[in-house]
């Protein structure tokens, strides 16, 4: 499928579901819309990801099959400034794709226009409608389930899932990612975006993922969210640590951030208590340990980076690495 991903005035930073689909996505990036960085490409900005020129509009974007939104802000709602390119692009014949909690769908005056020109508005975060409470089923699988665990949102937790995965198949592992997400249901083709999931239902959608992932697969690494110090999203964490009953935690830390994103004065705790807190909020329901840990160090050189990752090591007392940087073997060897 060729597409556009738009993202304007967030790339590459606060471009998750951009940059999620540029490295890891099957699609053919045909451009990124973003007016602020128009007349770049994807490379001058991100290195090792499929690229593509960055345009101002859907009027510069060659023919393609599908527009999506690359950016899921705070609160996943919809910008007034994106409708223009949105009205283009479904004008132009093409689908629509989006992981808000806006859905594209229910708006008056896209519904009309998709209808008027065949096109599909696809949500990603609309939840299946036969969910349940969870049984408490999931631990007895017969796969190894990994969960990605983190000390803040956007720390690395997705990127974390897709490079286990791929260094996992690479060694004749049988492994797949269990997205919980958007952008991992866009990159999968299937899946349950379990923030927008009803909070009675969260963990069951999750466990229904591990149970589904577990007939077909003999790794499952759980694509996390949020974080349990997380002023916001911690209920979304809880449900998906009880919910799939992981064997093991993957946990993944912003070098550098000592406090919650968006909420300062929030402090970040200690890793090594953090990691305490996982296990001690998993243990009533399964006992899971943190045997690894990733670290986002995007904003540091080289050698500072790997002083950042032989602390946050020392720190949890387990083998950690930057998973884009430097590669996951020694936190695979860990997990198996």
């Amino acid at each position: 499928m060729d597409i556009a991903l738009l993202a304007h005035e967030q790339f590459p930073d606060r471009a998750k579901t951009a940059l999620g689909v540029l490295r890891y996505g099957d699609q053919t990036v045909r451009a990124v819309i973003d007016r602020e960085h128009a007349g770049d490409r994807v490379a001058d900005h991100v290195p090792d990801v499929q690229d593509a020129p960055i345009v101002a509009s859907m009027a510069d974007v060659p023919d393609i099959d599908a527009l999506v939104i690359g950016i899921a802000p705070i609160g996943g709602g919809f910008e007034a400034s994106w409708r223009p390119d949105v009205r283009a692009a479904i004008e132009r014949d093409c689908d629509v794709i989006a992981g808000l909690h806006y859905f594209l769908a229910d708006d008056e005056e896209f519904a009309a226009l998709a209808a008027e020109h065949d096109a599909q508005l696809r949500d990603l975060r609309r939840p299946p409608e036969d969910l349940t409470v969870a049984d408490g089923t999931a631990g007895n699988v017969d796969a190894d389930v990994v969960l990605t665990v983190g000390t803040d949102c956007s720390s690395g937790k997705m990127t974390a899932s897709y490079e286990l995965r791929d260094a996992a198949r690479e060694q004749g592992i049988d492994a797949a990612v269990v997205p919980t997400g958007q952008t991992g249901v866009l990159i999968e083709g299937w899946g349950i975006v379990v923030d927008r999931v009803i909070a009675d239902f969260a963990a069951g959608a999750v466990e229904r993922l591990v149970e589904q992932a577990a007939d077909e697969h003999d790794l499952l690494i759980v694509e996390g969210q949020g974080a349990l110090g997380h002023p916001a999203y911690s209920g979304v964490t809880t449900s998906i640590l009880h919910g799939a009953q992981p064997d093991a935690l993957v946990m993944c830390h912003v070098a550098g951030r000592t406090a919650v994103h968006g909420y300062e004065e929030t402090a970040i705790p200690p890793v090594d208590e953090y990691a305490d807190l996982y296990e001690r909020v998993a243990a009533p329901v399964r006992e899971s340990a943190v045997v690894a840990g990733m670290v986002n160090t995007q904003s540091l050189r080289e050698d500072a980076a790997e002083r950042a990752i032989e602390a946050y090591a020392d720190d949890l007392g387990v083998p950690a690495t930057d998973p884009v940087r430097f590669g996951v073997d020694d936190v695979l060897e860990a997990l198996r």
